[in-house]
């Protein structure tokens, strides 16, 4: 049986941004009340990415991915 921790770090990489449509879901389960944690343990994806979503979201009033800087890779 895997635990929650593992089956993370098996299913999401560190290159692998989330789908649009589970950042708006990060964002309407935010929106009805529920906790980081809850939502966290609803999506099946880490509590740092759902409070990164929830604060980019409070900032910038998007979900979509912003441009990073720095060199472009050729």
């Amino acid at each position: 049986m895997q635990t929650a921790s593992t089956n993370i770090c098996v299913r999401m990489g560190r290159s692998q941004e989330l789908s649009e449509f589970k950042r708006g879901t990060v964002i309407g389960c935010r929106l009805c009340n529920k906790s980081i944690r809850d939502i966290s343990l609803l999506l099946n994806i880490p509590q740092t990415a759902v409070s990164g979503i929830i604060t980019m979201w409070k900032q910038l009033g998007t979900t979509a991915t912003q441009q990073r800087s720095g060199r472009p890779i050729k």
